[in-house]
C-alpha cells in the first residue's frame, strides 16, 4: 500500500508543533516565567485545547507551575516583561536631569527677579522716608 500525503502531512504538523510546544516550555522556565497552559500556547503558537491533549506535556505544565506556585516571591518581585531594560532607565535619567536643569536655570532666575523687586522696593522706602531700617 502507498503512503498516504495526508497522514504524512499531518504527522509532520503534530510534531512540529509538539516541538513548538516544548521549545515555549524550556524558554518560559528559563526566563522564570509564570508557565501555565495560556502563555505556553501563546508562545508557541498553538492552541491551549491541544495542549491538554498531550499528556507528557500538559504533566510537564502542571509540574513547573506547581514549582514555580511553591518558590517564594519577594514581595516587591516585578515580572520579567514589566521590567525597566536600562536604555530605558538611561532614557528615564536624562530626562530627569534636563527637567532639573531647567527647574535650576528658573529657580536662579526667580531668585535673580525677587532680589531686584526687594531692591527696588527698599529704594522707594528710602526715597520716601518710610524706611523701617533707619
Amino acid at each position: 500500500m502507498p503512503p498516504d500525503p495526508l497522514a504524512e502531512a499531518a504527522a509532520r504538523r503534530h510534531e512540529l508543533t509538539r516541538s513548538k510546544a516544548i521549545q515555549a516550555l524550556r524558554e518560559l522556565d528559563r526566563a522564570g516565567a509564570p508557565v501555565t497552559y495560556t502563555s505556553v500556547a501563546a508562545a508557541a503558537g498553538i492552541s491551549r485545547s491541544w495542549l491538554y491533549t498531550q499528556p507528557d506535556i500538559s504533566d510537564q505544565i502542571r509540574r513547573l507551575r506547581t514549582l514555580i506556585e511553591r518558590q517564594p516571591r519577594p514581595a516587591n518581585s516585578i515580572p520579567a516583561g514589566q521590567q525597566a531594560t536600562d536604555a530605558s532607565l538611561r532614557s528615564r535619567l536624562a530626562t530627569a536631569l534636563q527637567r532639573n536643569k531647567a527647574l535650576a536655570d528658573e529657580n536662579a532666575t526667580l531668585r535673580r527677579q525677587l532680589a531686584r523687586a526687594l531692591g527696588d522696593q527698599r529704594s522707594a522706602r528710602t526715597r520716601t522716608g518710610n524706611d523701617p531700617a533707619q
